[in-house]
């Protein structure tokens, strides 16, 4: 089990990422990089694959151990190998699956499943294990006529998913927090009785 904030834990099963998983981060590049933050600062490695547009100075702002983090924004034609590869030897495998096949998916959340790794994805993967959704709050900290400093955003995170995770949670975290990492927000952890459709 890899760790995770404690503002986050409740959210997941197992209070942290499991490894042989595969969890979706829907809206929220923060949430991704809140995630990969406890983890890499325990020593875990991370790589990211295929998201260009992920910035290192955001991610070492919301705690990211970048010394820990492998870029590969561009794999190209290679991606599956360079994901396969990563999946081998990585703690945790990062990606932006704008295009992957689903043959390639597959083959892909087996290996990860195989090996140990933890997948996450910034946006859809088929069969996720988990699905964290964002619903982003106001951001507070900015006085009248605009003056001030922009501090923390409240967001509400929904998660869901399969065996462990089937039972759908909301909790409300700030994201960031005023020290520019998740924090709890005011309302605590909510699980919710419905059925998962």
């Amino acid at each position: 089990m890899l760790p995770v904030a404690p503002a986050l834990a409740d959210l997941l099963p197992g209070a942290g990422l499991r490894r042989g998983t595969i969890v979706a981060v829907h809206h929220s590049t923060s949430l991704l990089f809140a995630l990969l933050a406890e983890a890499t600062a325990a020593g875990a490695w991370a790589a990211v694959v295929g998201a260009p547009s992920l910035g290192i100075v955001a991610a070492a702002e919301h705690g990211v151990a970048v010394s820990r983090l492998a870029l590969v924004p561009q794999p190209g034609a290679e991606y599956q190998a360079v994901m396969a590869a990563l999946l081998d030897g990585v703690d945790l495998v990062v990606t932006e699956p704008r295009s992957v096949r689903p043959d390639v998916a597959r083959r892909l959340a087996a290996r990860a499943r195989h090996r140990g790794a933890v997948l996450l994805s910034l946006g859809h993967w088929p069969s996720a294990d988990v699905e964290l959704h964002c619903t982003p709050g106001t951001w507070t900290g900015v006085l009248e006529h605009g003056a001030g400093h922009l501090r923390s955003r409240p967001v509400e995170v929904h998660a869901r998913g399969r065996g462990a995770a089937a039972r759908p949670r909301s909790a409300q975290v700030l994201l960031p927090g005023p020290d520019g990492r998740v924090s709890r927000g005011e309302k605590r952890v909510a699980a919710r009785e419905e059925a998962v459709g």
